[in-house]
């Protein structure tokens, strides 16, 4: 095994930033180039841009009208008005004509009354330029038109031809390069499927339309394998063919085969190792001395969410100062926190929540936080940042958060916080369909949670499959016992079948429950308060069992699909799980039970306009047909208002 790295003293990124500025000769390193001005729309200028042309280049008529005199009309008064000749005392014209000379002012074609082909009577007298556009109205030649260090906006383009600016003088793109590591990375460009211990590569791409977007001109090269060597070389390359930033995908964290900071050093100077960030801990910057003096050399994490801090936090600040361009400003929301939110001291973290409207306010659901975890991109509506010095924020904590979505759309948000279902991704695809679209985002806490959520308004609905063995019914026992003062409608989804997962040809022969108490099987369970759960412990208790027998049972996934893709991989021998899942990746299914899987919400919420239309859509045949399609779901009660005691509906 190689020698391992160790971490620098990490640093906050604004330090990292600032570091960054100081090693980089900006005038040196970006240049100045003229484009056509009809394709500058976002680049920067690097000069100031005078007027060539007035704008406009001659007096013309702003309505269309008359072209008169002004003294020829002063006598006109409602009464006795002033007859004018044409060709002697005006001239017909439209919008945009040049006034005829010796014409000052324009009268409106609604003011005029014709009397024969050449005379015309008006009532009222035109003053001096009225409704006339005058040289220069608009731009005058030789004036300054717009700045240097300008970013030029669509409106700037039409200024400058107005202008008779045909090519603009601009600062050169910066030119940045992701050079992706690893022996584990498959070229996505080759299609691959990978096996154990492969990833396809996608960073470059996540990478290349987040550079674009800061208008930097973005490349990428093919995985670089492991080996010091190889990296040097495309380093070098990446430096030979232009490039003023070189990125580093992976291999700049402190493993014994991350070779990043080693390069960096033979190129030229390390300005920081490691930034006081969570997720994004192993950021590194370099600067080339050398041939290739001043160019930034930056390390960025493997994780994809690491990875985007590291460009969204370090990298885009740097690479927008060398175009003296102004970052963006992100809009920001005040919310209340869904659920406790634990974090370490000593590093600030950065949490991405999904947002909705609930009731008055808004609500953010804090998403899955593992650095590897990419839907955790995908699914963001907002970012929080929990201070380095904090342990967390706690349930219902007033938050500000950094929008990631148009503000508007967060009323378009159907907030859902509980039990996980593959028919929740069905309809979260059906809303979006909508002419009117609608977003549905999930937080998957399991049923008690939802019911928490509830209990707290933190969620719109939540979904629930909680079974009473005392009762036989389904949900009400338990909403008369954890939320007894709140007035809730209980809408069925489906009746979906439950069973335990087992791959292929079910190799161990797995028949029911008492076989999870073998020891040659290794079970994979969800977590705690997830009405699966309760249904195992029930059907434990049931077979005379004890939790303890059960190898895996402290084991635990927040989804079906999550529990499905265990038994797929060998992580375990079997899970309890519904159908679908078993059915989407190709495993056998021993059935157990089947269960109501409802949507519990406020009743006041059955006007809002987002749950209407939730309803019309579950009510919909064809909808109804595509769940039974997943299958393991029966649609005989979907879309009903529930009651206690009706069970199954049988």
């Amino acid at each position: 095994m190689g020698e391992r790295n160790i971490y620098l003293s990490t640093i906050e990124p604004a330090e990292a930033v600032r570091r960054a500025k100081a090693a980089i000769n900006r005038g040196e390193l970006i240049k100045q180039e003229r484009v056509p001005a009809h394709e500058a729309s976002g680049r920067v200028t690097s000069a100031p841009i005078f007027a060539r042309c007035s704008s406009p280049t001659f007096h013309a008529a702003a309505m269309d009208g008359i072209a008169v005199s002004s003294a020829a009309t002063f006598a006109a008064r409602e009464g006795s008005p002033v007859s004018l000749r044409r060709g002697a005392d005006y001239t017909p014209v439209n919008t945009g004509n040049p006034l005829p000379e010796g014409a000052d002012a324009v009268v409106m074609i609604e003011h005029v009354e014709q009397l024969d082909a050449d005379t015309v009577r008006i009532e009222a007298p035109a003053f001096p330029w009225q409704h006339v556009r005058r040289i220069g109205e608009d731009i005058v030649a030789t004036e300054l038109l717009l700045p240097q260090n300008r970013t030029l906006s669509p409106y700037d383009i039409g200024a400058l031809l107005a202008a008779g600016i045909f090519e603009v003088p601009v600062w050169e793109r910066v030119r940045i390069v992701f050079i992706p590591t690893g022996d584990e990375v498959l070229n996505f460009l080759d299609h691959p499927t990978p096996k154990a211990g492969q990833v396809i590569e996608s960073n470059s791409q996540v990478f290349r339309a987040i550079a674009a977007a800061w208008g930097a001109q973005p490349s990428w090269t093919a995985p670089v394998p492991d080996k010091p060597e190889a990296l040097r070389a495309a380093v070098a390359a990446a430096l030979a063919d232009g490039a003023h930033i070189v990125v580093v995908g992976a291999g700049s964290s402190a493993g014994s085969k991350d070779y990043t900071r080693e390069t960096f050093e033979n190129f030229g100077q390390l300005l920081c190792h490691g930034i006081s960030v969570m997720p994004g801990k192993p950021t590194l910057l370099g600067v080339t001395r050398g041939l290739f003096d001043g160019r930034l050399l930056v390390g960025a994490p493997g994780y994809p969410v690491s990875a985007v801090v590291c460009l969204e936090d370090v990298l885009a600040p740097v690479a927008r100062w060398l175009v003296r361009q102004e970052p963006p400003d992100r809009s920001t929301i005040t919310a209340r926190l869904a659920r406790k939110t634990p974090s370490r001291p000593g590093l600030e973290e950065i949490v991405r929540l999904a947002v909705g409207k609930v009731g008055e306010g808004l609500v953010a659901a804090p998403l899955a936080r593992g650095a590897g975890l990419i839907t955790s991109l995908t699914k963001a509506q907002a970012i929080t940042r929990i201070p380095a010095q904090s342990e967390g924020l706690a349930q219902d904590a007033m938050i500000e958060a950094e929008l990631l979505v148009p503000s508007a759309g967060l009323a378009r948000v159907l907030m859902h916080i509980g039990s996980h279902d593959n028919i929740l991704d069905l309809l979260a695809n059906e809303l979006m369909g909508l002419a009117e679209p609608m977003s549905l985002v999930s937080s998957h806490v399991g049923s008690m949670g939802g019911l928490t959520a509830l209990k707290q308004k933190a969620a719109l609905f939540a979904g629930c499959h909680l079974f009473d063995p005392e009762s036989g019914d389904f949900n009400f026992p338990f909403l008369k016992k954890h939320l007894p003062d709140q007035d809730l409608t209980v809408l069925n989804l489906a009746i979906r079948h439950q069973g335990l997962m087992v791959p292929k040809g079910n190799p161990k022969n797995i028949q029911g429950i008492a076989d999870l108490a073998r020891p040659d099987v290794a079970f994979i369970n969800r977590q705690r308060g997830a009405g699966t759960r309760i249904l195992l412990d029930h059907h434990i208790q049931r077979a005379g069992m004890a939790p303890a027998e059960v190898r895996g049972y402290d084991r635990e996934e927040y989804t079906h699909m999550a529990v499905a893709v265990n038994v797929l991989t060998g992580a375990a021998d079997c899970g309890l799980g519904i159908y679908a899942a078993a059915k989407a990746l190709d495993l056998d299914f021993v059935p157990l039970a089947r269960e109501r899987y409802d949507l519990i919400l406020p009743t006041a919420y059955l006007e809002d306009p987002r749950i209407m239309t939730l309803r019309e859509v579950i009510a919909k045949a064809d909808f109804q047909a595509r769940m039974r399609e997943l299958g393991g779901y029966d649609t005989p009660l979907t879309g009903r208002i529930m009651r206690p005691g009706m069970g199954l509906g049988e």
